[in-house]
């Protein structure tokens, strides 16, 4: 009674406020349901009950209407939230309340926190003692995080829970299998196999009449169960595939060090650094100044809020848009409002890719003329059946009317009608966008092995047909990358190899002796302040960690050795005392990095109240900004023109030894005119200028191993590869022919080496001329490279960009597919890609690339192979039925040729391996016919020697060891041999159709194991179904000389492939030689030449063959080299047409 008034009086306070988000309580999920019901005033819409750790009810999300205001799962506008405490003692906290004594392990507790992160309430906040009081309460230094041992980490996932949510229960095999069961075909097989399992049990009985309708039900009870088991491995894959997406990598500070985990591992007083493009991952509060945060994953509206002291509440799952601090970690999992959003979410569906939707308009095109040739048939057939035209294998009459007994006639019909849905499931290639599937889900697995994420599942096949890729330098093409490191080895990927400062050269750059005191302080003080990294010095004095980005760790460790000596000992002194650096001044004010301004500063007091503002960022650019330099002497002298040209030249030739150049600068200011508040702060353009220049560094970002060759691979298989740099022009240069992206020093110059504010000030058609031109762009902001990919699209490129930074979100995003980094790469990259590079090798791109063209090269496989057996069962059908009124293969057996066809075809072609040959062909068009010429030449040839073949057994066609036989026996053999040599005709075209265009169609078969696989297993199951299952499929048993015959049918289809390879095609597309033909007429009257043409030559010829072809079989005299004949004469027709169009 107790629970179901506190639950009312919750309801109740829910409705005076006209507000409602998210109820926490243990109480009964039964009672709080009939407690809403009892409000008259409250409709409601959606209940979500999710449960975790074994507890009853944890949260509870409610979507409500109050008196017709919606009000969504969430916080809402009033800010207005409920928490409710457990059964220990439910109270309603409001922003006033005074917070509550716990019993806990810390000195606040876990519903105090979520109210805390709800409300965002600064007054509330300030009674905890801000974030330091809260630092306290959760047992955390500010600066040096939680301890991180594995006791203390259990201890706080207890007390607040672990940064997770529960999933919603994905879909189990039993779905997929009713999916498959709602195939409408199937559904109708399914209807047909019960009538005729009960006619023919009434008619039979038991014994033998299930014989019918049993095998029916069964052969589609496996095709259902095939079908849903592919289907479902997929789903399980690319659910997998979104489990490692959301997986999430960063850096917190535990004991004083960074180190990086999985976003999973986050608790309860963390301390995280954020940068930005980073993403928010739990609940917390500010600790330093600055950030400005985009909410729109929380609010859906696109707007940044500037967080400070007075507004310090971040909430999971926003961005970082710009700045960089820390947080302290107060709300984790379930416990905040993105894990609340993505626990009552659905998983991501699995998207239409564009190819599977080219593909749903071929299945529909043949779906139409399968679906109008099959109800010619099935008309065909009911009225030769009911006007007497159709006889048993006895040669009796089957329908007799007025004598025919009711129940054999619905038999009948019902049998005809499902050899017509049959030929339906075989005629009709829906199987076409499932196997983009197969060979997706294939391709993901070999990806992922070789540590390549797929986030969009398009993105790989779209690859296949990039004919661009724009890349980053930094971290894409060069290394950019060192790790938590120890100084003892100096194991830098990026190192500081040159240097210069007080005016001259520091050789070496880490001989500090020859700098004067006062250069050295504001260096040690410019180096330890103006930085995101951290120096970190564990105890026992055994090594140093530098941690940071590539470049901050590089200066970083410049600094640490710019004093006396390296560490070589434990107990020697360091040069550069980071901790020490740091506690001698404070921080006022952080610029941070702008990649549109390529600089960042800090603006700090010293223990004796002088003010230092200090910059740092491309050389050049803050050169333009210095009117002063600090000479070896201490003295200041002013920048006249004759420095400023030695310093810019310096800048050159560190730049043309592919060195990024990095300045570092100061001022200093009077405290009187500091800014008091964030506004001025931003509008305080004054404190970038009359900079004093310290020193300038140059920074060795080496290449990637193998490079060049991975270059020189993307170009030979016509993908032309673009640089675009935030660094100098001439560094970009440096590096491009290091890279082999420029192939000479002759060709770096306008406009293949452009600067991107060059490039940007053009007009839109001017940057479309010259962007197919472009491989360097230097000096790029991140919108000069979103002008670039725009304008490549628009000459109708498919452009992949490859990037690792903030400033190449916007060009990840906008290409057509994008890759990240997976190391280095910061999240806002990540999220703007659709692949993410999970080792950072830039070779990676390869196997992309390839597997991109393979997965469209095994289509056209499938496709091929798939339409050589619909053609020919539809041809098969058409002619046997028009002229004979019977068709050659029943229901079960046109199923099993459906399953070889869909099922088991996709899986042996579209797992092919790729080879080294796609590299070498040209990237396949955004608008190539998806059936190429070379296909319809593979795909006629073979189709007509099976028709040939199979309607010569059929119609008493002469093959050496078989005679027609009248009788039972002998019209079941017929079929059986027709079946037969029909299936073996597949089997050895499935080899032709692994190699579309080359003789070796047996190269590196053996590799592949699951198409050896499949081939050995259809050969068994025909083999036993034949032999041993005539009761079911109508079949009868062969011998020897019979299976051999069937053998020699299908083997014929290998050098008949072969030579067919021999006749060459038009390079011009069919469907636009269809275009010609349909246009031929309009050509000729408009008076415009039609030389070379005839539109009507071989529709006319092609005509006239299939009458003759069709009145023969009507007169039961066609034979093999008849219809042998009819092909020929068409083959040199379409090779005569070849020869005039060429």
């Amino acid at each position: 009674m107790t629970k179901v008034c506190r639950a009312a009086s919750v309801l109740c306070y829910a409705h005076r406020t006209a507000s409602i988000s998210v109820l926490r309580c243990p109480i009964s999920p039964i009672i709080l349901f009939f407690s809403i019901l009892s409000l008259k005033s409250l409709r409601l819409l959606n209940l979500i009950w999710i449960y975790v750790d074994d507890e009853i009810v944890v949260v509870f999300g409610i979507i409500v209407v109050v008196r017709g205001g919606e009000v969504r799962g969430g916080v809402e506008d009033e800010r207005h939230q409920i928490t409710l405490q457990s059964s220990r003692g439910g109270r309603i906290m409001s922003e006033t309340t005074t917070p509550p004594p716990t019993t806990s392990d810390f000195g606040i507790g876990q519903e105090q926190l979520i109210s805390l992160s709800t409300e965002q309430s600064s007054a509330a906040l300030e009674l905890y003692g801000g974030v330091v009081g809260i630092s306290n309460l959760l047992n955390t230094s500010l600066e040096k995080g939680i301890h991180g041992d594995e006791a203390d980490l259990l201890r706080r996932r207890r007390a607040f829970g672990s940064n997770n949510y529960p999933r919603r229960r994905g879909k189990g095999f039993l779905i997929f299998v009713w999916e498959a069961c709602k195939d409408p075909t199937l559904l109708i097989l399914l209807v047909s196999a019960a009538i005729l399992l009960a006619l023919g049990i009434k008619s039979k009985g038991v014994k033998e009449g299930w014989y019918d309708g049993g095998s029916i039900a069964f052969a589609a009870f496996i095709v259902i169960v095939v079908t849903a088991m592919s289907e479902y491995r997929q789903y399980v894959q690319f659910h997998d595939t979104n489990e490692k997406k959301r997986n999430i990598h960063l850096e917190v500070i535990r004991g004083g060090r960074r180190i990086k985990i999985s976003i999973y591992d986050i608790v309860v007083g963390d301390v995280i650094p954020l940068n930005t493009g980073d993403q928010v991952p739990a609940d917390g509060i500010l600790i330093t100044p600055h950030l400005a945060i985009d909410e729109s994953s929380i609010h859906g509206e696109s707007t940044v809020v500037h967080k400070n002291s007075r507004a310090p509440f971040l909430m999971s799952g926003c961005k970082v848009d710009d700045g960089s601090g820390t947080m302290l970690v107060i709300g984790v999992g379930i416990n905040t409002e993105w894990g609340l959003q993505m626990a009552i979410s659905s998983d991501d569906p699995i998207e239409e890719t564009p190819l599977q939707a080219r593909l749903n308009g071929v299945a529909t095109l043949f779906g139409i003329v399968g679906l109008s040739v099959t109800a010619v048939i099935l008309t065909v057939l009911l009225a030769r059946y009911f006007t007497g035209h159709t006889r048993n294998l006895d040669g009796n009459v089957q329908f007799i009317a007025g004598k025919t007994r009711t129940v054999d006639a619905i038999h009948g019909a019902v049998s005809i009608v499902t050899i017509a849905v049959t030929s339906i499931v075989v005629a009709v290639p829906d199987s076409l966008p499932l196997t983009v599937n197969f060979a997706l889900a294939f391709s993901l697995r070999k990806l992922m092995a070789s540590k390549i994420l797929v986030r969009k599942l398009f993105a790989c096949e779209m690859m296949g047909s990039a004919t661009v890729i724009c890349s980053d330098k930094s971290g894409t093409l060069t290394m950019n990358q060192a790790c938590a490191y120890m100084m003892r080895w100096l194991t830098l990927m990026m190192i500081v190899v040159e240097a210069y400062a007080g005016g001259r050269k520091i050789d070496p750059p880490s001989n500090g002796l020859r700098i004067s005191p006062k250069l050295q302080s504001l260096l040690i003080e410019g180096v330890a302040q103006n930085t995101n990294g951290n120096v970190y010095l564990p105890e026992g004095c055994t090594g140093i960690e530098i941690s940071g980005s590539p470049t901050e760790k590089a200066i970083l460790h410049w600094g640490v050795q710019n004093a006396f000596t390296v560490w070589e000992y434990p107990n020697q002194q360091i040069g550069m005392d980071f901790e020490a650096a740091r506690s001698e001044s404070s921080i006022i004010h952080m610029f941070p990095f702008n990649a549109e301004k390529k600089r960042g500063g800090v603006a700090i007091q010293k223990a004796d109240h002088e003010i230092h503002i200090h910059w740092k960022g491309a050389a050049e650019i803050i050169l333009a900004r210095c009117t002063w330099y600090l000479d070896t002497n201490d003295h200041l002298m002013e920048m006249n023109e004759e420095k400023m040209a030695f310093f810019n030249q310096i800048i050159e030739d560190m730049a043309a030894k592919s060195l990024r150049c990095v300045a570092i600068a100061y001022r200093p200011w009077k405290k009187e005119d500091i800014p008091v508040n964030e506004e001025q702060w931003a509008h305080s353009s004054i404190l970038e200028d009359d900079l004093i220049l310290l020193a300038i560094v140059g920074i060795k970002d080496p290449c990637r191993p193998g490079i060049k060759t991975t270059v020189q691979l993307c170009q030979n298989a016509g993908v032309k590869v673009i640089m675009f740099t935030g660094d100098n022009i001439n560094t970009a240069k440096a590096i491009a022919l290091e890279c082999g992206i420029l192939s000479s020093f002759d060709n770096a110059i306008e406009p293949c080496v452009i600067e991107g504010r060059e490039f940007r000030a053009l007009t839109d058609e001017q940057r479309e001329e010259i962007a197919e031109k472009i491989v360097v762009m230097g000096r790029s902001s991140p919108n000069d490279k979103l002008l670039l990919v725009e304008a490549l699209r628009k000459r109708g490129h498919i452009v992949a960009v490859i990037g690792d930074g903030t400033n190449d979100a916007p060009a990840l995003y906008k290409a057509d597919v994008g890759l990240a980094m997976g190391i280095q790469g910061s999240q806002i990259a990540k999220e703007s890609s659709d692949i993410i590079l999970m080792d950072d090798n830039f070779a990676s791109i390869l196997k992309v690339v390839k597997w991109g063209r393979c997965i469209y090269a095994n289509l056209r496989k499938f496709i091929q192979f798939n339409l050589t057996i619909s053609v020919t069962a539809l041809l098969i059908n058409v002619v046997t039925t028009l002229s004979s009124g019977d068709i050659p293969l029943n229901a079960v057996q046109l199923l099993w040729v459906n399953l070889i066809m869909d099922t088991l075809g996709a899986l042996a072609l579209a797992t092919e391996q790729p080879t080294n040959l796609l590299m070498n062909l040209p990237p396949v068009g955004r608008r190539e016919p998806l059936i190429s010429n070379t296909m319809w030449r593979n795909i006629l040839i073979q189709v007509v020697y099976q028709v040939s073949v199979l309607l010569a057994l059929n119609f008493q066609g002469s093959i050496p060891g078989f005679t027609h036989d009248a009788t039972d026996h002998g019209i079941k053999l017929k079929k059986t041999l027709i079946f037969d040599a029909f299936v073996l005709c597949q089997i050895f075209n499935e080899f032709n159709a692994r190699k579309l265009d080359e003789f070796n169609i047996f190269k590196g078969v053996t590799r592949n194991y699951l198409f050896m696989g499949i081939i050995g297993l259809t050969v068994v199951l025909q083999f036993i179904i034949v032999e041993f299952l005539g009761k079911f499929t109508s079949t009868v048993r062969l011998n020897w000389k019979q299976w051999f015959i069937c053998v020699i049918i299908g083997f014929i289809s290998w050098p008949l492939g072969c030579f067919g390879k021999l006749i060459p095609v038009p390079h011009t597309p069919i469907n636009n030689k269809f275009r010609r033909i349909l246009h031929g007429r309009t050509q000729m009257q408009s008076g415009q030449s039609t030389t070379g043409e005839r539109p009507y030559s071989k529709l006319v010829i092609c005509c006239y063959l299939i009458v003759n072809l069709f009145s023969r079989f009507q007169r039961r005299r066609t034979s093999t080299h008849q219809v042998l004949y009819c092909s020929a004469v068409t083959c040199f027709v379409y090779y005569q047409d070849f020869q005039i169009n060429r």
